[in-house]
């Protein structure tokens, strides 16, 4: 049998977006052969072009919204194709429910005639605005499902329900990750997430915009630490979902501080009201990633930023 007929074969859906490229980087260097797909509507094809001379890595432009086809065997797939920040999925309310519900349910029917362990890549936002902190995997959530941010906590809770009924069903193998604020090189300066946000912001000389009175927390983990625990969690026997995300918890308000002091300029602090269902609590319980999965977080939030801010730097032309 030749090499290439033996190598175990992924499909990364979401391929061209900021987590994952570094999943599509990851695998190749795990050996793997990767098919990378991706329909661009928030992903960046440069994310991956790096990849393309690899005789191991192949992209499909393609909205898995739509049948999804791919010819082979596939050992894996991992579904991260979704708008992902609160600026896309407020502009594209329709294909973020679309994704979640009917794009799931196309890669879970490929698993299914492939016989493939399928991933999905589900959110702390299934939480909503916690009551309960840090928040636990067996904690259902406070969601409002008709408010704006519903379409995409709605769309990842939809597909947490159907990848456990095909899961129960018909016996597909099964992983869920629930991914909390993840940063690192790839983010989309205009993403409208915090830290995107604050360092575009003060690199440009702005003023950082915080909103409300900065006193809600988030949590923010490293991308490398990240994509390791999905790695992790994909090779494991656990089918239930796992919390992957960094505990060490900090207000937007100090996090905007931070921003200031990394880069020193003339940027200050201004506020801006609350958006509506913008979560006060974000943090972890990653009690199960470290008990199953033998992961917790690696690298300190100095580092990562200081690796971020090179990038942002660069893509700016700082």
């Amino acid at each position: 049998m030749s090499e290439k007929a033996d190598k175990k074969r992924v499909l990364i859906t979401g391929a061209a977006g900021f987590l994952g490229s570094h999943l599509c980087d990851r695998f190749l260097k795990e050996g793997y052969h990767v098919i990378g797909m991706d329909n661009l509507i928030t992903g960046n094809i440069k994310n991956i072009e790096h990849l393309f001379p690899s005789k191991d890595f192949e992209y499909y432009h393609h909205d898995v919204s739509r049948f999804v086809h791919v010819p082979g065997k596939l050992d894996y797939i991992l579904h991260f194709a979704s708008p992902a920040s609160p600026i896309d999925y407020l502009k594209m309310p329709i294909q973020t429910l679309k994704v979640g519900s009917l794009g799931t349910h196309h890669l879970l029917g490929l698993a299914k005639e492939k016989r493939s362990r399928m991933l999905i890549a589900s959110t702390s936002e299934v939480y909503g605005d916690p009551t309960i902190h840090p928040q636990p995997e067996e904690y259902w959530g406070n969601v409002n499902p008709v408010g704006p941010r519903g379409v995409y906590d709605e769309a990842k809770r939809f597909q947490e329900a159907i990848t456990m009924a095909y899961h129960n069903f018909h016996g597909i193998e099964t992983r869920i990750v629930r991914i909390f604020n993840t940063y690192g090189p790839r983010m989309r300066l205009d993403d409208g997430r915090a830290l995107p946000a604050f360092m575009s912001q003060a690199l440009n000389g702005e003023d950082l915009t915080v909103f409300g009175d900065g006193s809600q927390t988030r949590s923010f983990c490293y991308v490398d630490d990240l994509v390791e625990g999905i790695y992790r969690l994909l090779l494991s026997d656990y089918h239930l979902p796992v919390n992957i995300g960094n505990p060490q918890e900090i207000t937007l308000m100090q996090f905007a501080e931070e921003i200031l002091k990394l880069i020193p300029g003339k940027s200050k602090i201004v506020y801006r009201p609350l958006p509506t269902d913008d979560p006060k609590q974000r943090r972890p319980d990653i009690t199960k990633a470290k008990n199953i999965l033998g992961w917790e977080p690696k690298v300190e939030r100095a580092e990562g930023l200081k690796i971020t801010l090179d990038y942002f730097k660069k893509e700016l032309g700082k």
